[in-house]
Formats: structure tokens, sequence, C-alpha cells
């Protein structure tokens, strides 16, 4: 087992899950600050992995988190670090697919979501990584595309999502096929570029 802080909450994993980014804490903390000025409402975490960015952006407020992930490992270790850093009392971690996890009319105030984004052909290039962690599909949207499905279907009124893509061609794709969602659907309004990644925000 291996230890990290992020943004200042203590973070267990091992080799059976993705590794938490440092750069990742970019999504905590642009979450909370919208947290901070969104009306009341849940926090739904997609791809949760250990927890560590959806933890991070509750922790300074009182909202209840729902995390999402498929992988066993995964439930472990967010459980584990929301104990351990006295938010377990607020988590509800749903080991389940994410077309399978949610109830129709859930709703939340802030949806963030880590997808894997590595193309299936690229995913041998990064032999420390679970492949269930990184593998995106064809053109690695797979699971973006997912979860740009359910904030729309999910979000309250007025709420954010913000998610984690490779890099900035991958995030003008998924703004474009946004776009193209009927009127009243999430659109991207904003995005932020890192030197690891790309961080999108959709608002209805």
């Amino acid at each position: 087992m291996r230890h990290l802080t992020f943004r200042g909450l203590a973070i267990s994993f091992d080799d059976r899950v993705l590794e938490p980014r440092p750069w990742t804490e970019a999504q905590s903390t642009w979450a909370a600050e919208l947290l901070a000025e969104t009306a009341p409402g849940p926090v739904l975490e997609l791809c949760a992995g250990v927890g560590h960015i959806g933890l991070g952006a509750v922790r300074d407020s009182d909202r209840r988190l729902v995390m999402v992930d498929v992988n066993p490992a995964a439930e472990e270790f967010a459980l584990q670090n929301a104990a351990a850093n006295g938010l377990a009392e607020r988590l509800d971690f749903r080991l389940a697919r994410l077309d399978e996890a949610l109830a129709e009319g859930e709703r939340f105030a802030m949806v963030v979501a880590d997808p894997p984004w590595v193309r299936s052909a690229e995913t041998s290039r990064f032999p420390e990584d679970p492949v269930l962690a990184i593998d995106g599909g064809d053109d690695g949207l797979d699971l973006a595309r997912t979860c740009v499905g359910l904030m729309d279907r999910h979000l309250a009124d007025g709420g954010s999502g913000l998610l984690q893509l490779g890099n900035i061609m991958q995030a003008e794709t998924i703004a474009a096929e946004a776009a193209q969602r009927p009127e009243g659907s999430v659109r991207v309004v904003e995005t932020r570029t890192f030197d690891r990644g790309v961080l999108v925000r959709l608002t209805r």
C-alpha cells in the first residue's frame, strides 16, 4: 500500500487502482470553488477510483458525496480514504457500471468525472497503470461520452459538470458533440489546459 497527500487529505492506494495524479488537484479545487457558489445538493463523482478528487471537492463543505466505480479495489480504498479524513458519513459508494448506478430522478449540484481517456490501441504504453482504469475505447472517449450523458440527465438546475480528458483535441470533440445535443442539454462552457491533461466545464 502507498500513501500521498492530496489537497490536505491522506490518500491510500495500491497497484490495483490508478495512482492519483497530483495535477488532478486542479479538478478538486475548481469543483470546490464552484460549489461555494452553487445551490445546495449532493456531489456525484464518476469513475471515482480511490475517491481523492471527490473527497477533495467536498472537504470544505457539508455536501453528501456519491461515488461510482466498477472496480472493487477502488471501493475499498475510497471508503478507507473517506474514513481516514472524517468524511465517511457523507459518502455513498456505488460499485456499479456508470449506466446502472443512478436512479432516474437523482439530481446533483456538481458532477466530477475522471474517465479513462487512453485509446485502446495505446494502453500498452502505460504498463504501470491498470488497463481498466485507462482504456477509453477506440478514440479514448467512450466513457467520457457516457459521463456527459449522465451529466445531462442528472445535473440539477444551475449545476456544473467537470470532466477530465487527455488533450485539447479530445476536449474539442466533446464540445462539438455536446453542441449537437438537443436544446437545453449540457454544453461545454470553459476549458482549462494543464501539462498532463485538460478539464472542461459543462453546464445547461
